[in-house]
Parts: structure tokens; C-alpha cells; sequence
């Protein structure tokens, strides 16, 4: 391996996307595996942050590695990456007709070692829901692994009016920073 390889420290495919779309295939993909549950009272940015430093930190992987973690927050409480139905339907009642925060936290080691990270701040208003939508989001199953149950890639692109920030963010990974970051750092692509 050399200097110019790239393991992305995620099992997430619209992170692999994302970053085909500037043009970057990294030389390995792998699922970090981390706890990820939220310490006691812990606060989005630091609980994002860590999330994104462990998973960097499983790397052991010579050469460039960027891992990162999103999560959707409405005020200081994390939304779980939801797993069931209820709990997507619990995201979503509680989201519906208010704005909330998603936070993605990027990390990368460059082959020396040193380590940089950044997090991306983005507010997401969603239109006030109802039965029907919320219904027919949750048969369409795209909600399950997603933070705050939503895929803003998908059919809740109709729910947001409106958004301030980064929408590769709200995907899972800011193109823009990521890009800056590497380049930063002297990966070429």
C-alpha cells in the first residue's frame, strides 16, 4: 500500500457514493466495530465527534483514513439510528413540524499520523406530518438504520421545507470539508 491509499472506516454505501461523486474510491472500506451508545447526558457535538474518533481509531491501516458518524438531534437529545418501526414512527412524530440539528463529524489520519477532524453543522425543517405520510414512509422501510429515521436521499426529501447547511451532510458526509480536509493534508485526487 502507499501513502496514496484511503481506507474509509464505514459501513455506510452512501458514504462510499458521496465520495465517488468528487471523484475518490478508497482502496478499503470496513465497518468499524464500535458501542455506540450515547454516555450519560452527553451533548450531539462531543457524542458525534467521539463517535467518528473510534471509529478512526479501529483503523489500522497504513496510509490516509477517514471515518465519520451523523446524528440527527432535536435540541440536546440524540435520535437513535432506528432499528424498528416504532422507533422510526417515534422520530418522525417528534420531528414533524419542527427543525432539528444533524451533525456529521469527520476524522482522517494521514499516513504520518496525524490526525484532523471537523464537524458539519446543518438545520433541517420538517413540515408538520401527517397519518398518511407517516404511514406510508414507514411501510417504504428506507427509515431502518437511518439517524432520526429518515433518509433525506430518499422519499423524506418530500417532509424537508427547509434546510440550511450541507445536504451531503444531512446524507452523511460533507463533501466540501471532507475534500478540503484531504487535500489539507496531501492526499491527491
Amino acid at each position: 500500500m502507499t501513502s496514496q491509499t484511503l481506507t474509509l472506516a464505514s459501513a455506510s454505501p452512501r458514504r462510499l457514493a458521496l465520495l465517488a461523486q468528487i471523484g475518490i474510491v478508497p482502496t478499503e472500506v470496513f465497518a468499524p466495530d464500535i458501542d455506540e451508545t450515547p454516555r450519560r447526558a452527553e451533548k450531539p457535538r462531543f457524542y458525534v465527534r467521539r463517535m467518528a474518533m473510534e471509529k478512526l481509531e479501529t483503523a489500522q491501516n497504513p496510509g490516509f483514513v477517514l471515518a465519520a458518524d451523523t446524528v440527527v438531534a432535536a435540541g440536546a437529545r440524540i435520535l437513535p439510528k432506528t432499528m424498528t418501526a416504532a422507533e422510526a414512527e417515534a422520530c418522525l412524530r417528534l420531528l414533524s413540524g419542527r427543525r432539528h440539528d444533524v451533525l456529521t463529524a469527520i476524522a482522517i489520519r494521514d499516513p504520518a499520523g496525524r490526525v484532523v477532524t471537523r464537524i458539519a453543522a446543518s438545520v433541517v425543517g420538517f413540515a408538520r406530518l401527517d397519518e398518511r405520510q407517516i404511514r406510508a414512509y414507514l411501510a417504504g422501510g428506507e427509515w431502518h438504520g437511518k439517524a432520526g429515521g429518515y433518509a433525506i436521499q430518499g422519499r423524506a426529501a418530500g417532509f424537508i421545507d427547509f434546510l440550511s447547511g450541507s445536504y451531503s451532510s444531512v446524507v452523511g458526509l460533507p463533501l466540501h470539508e471532507t475534500a478540503k480536509l484531504l487535500r489539507g493534508l496531501g492526499y491527491e485526487f
